[in-house]
């Protein structure tokens, strides 16, 4: 049996707060050819995720919320957001699943913010993303000012 405890979480927040990523995860599938993917994914405020899809081969990724407060927004082709919710602990919205070939990312509201992702395998670095060519890549200086244009324009920034 595979636990996730308050000691685990806490493990995994401190990696992510020493990470200049700004975040980081915890796999629980022992291998990348494991066909289901599955691990704890913990963002802090700040942390930037390039738009992307997963296709070739398809894959489906969900989401689960254990703690703090998680924007997912899904994007057309060409860049427009054509949906998103919100995911916070203890309301109604604690999941979400985007399908194969949708464009998206997440934006951390929180810091300390703990998903359960479930994701198709097998994993290969080299076929698991395709990045958005019309958003910054990571590390690149204007990637959170993206991010903000985004919160704006859904009027969720503080």
């Amino acid at each position: 049996m595979i636990k996730i405890d308050t000691k685990l979480v806490e493990e995994l927040l401190e990696k992510a707060n020493n990470s200049e990523r700004k975040r980081a995860n915890y796999n629980f599938h022992k291998t990348e050819d494991d066909t289901l993917q599955r691990m704890l994914n913990c963002l802090n405020v700040g942390t930037y995720i390039a738009p992307h899809k997963h296709e070739d081969p398809d894959k489906r990724e969900a989401f689960i919320i254990l703690r703090g407060k998680i924007l997912i927004i899904t994007f057309t082709e060409t860049g427009e957001v054509t949906n998103h919710t919100l995911l916070e602990e203890g309301t109604g919205n604690v999941g979400a699943e985007i399908p194969p070939r949708t464009y998206h990312t997440l934006i951390p509201l929180t810091s300390g913010s703990v998903l359960y992702e479930i994701k198709d395998g097998p994993w290969d670095i080299n076929t698991d993303k395709v990045f958005a060519p019309w958003a910054p890549k990571e590390g690149d200086e204007d990637a959170l000012a993206y991010n903000e244009n985004i919160l704006n324009g859904l009027n969720l920034n503080d």
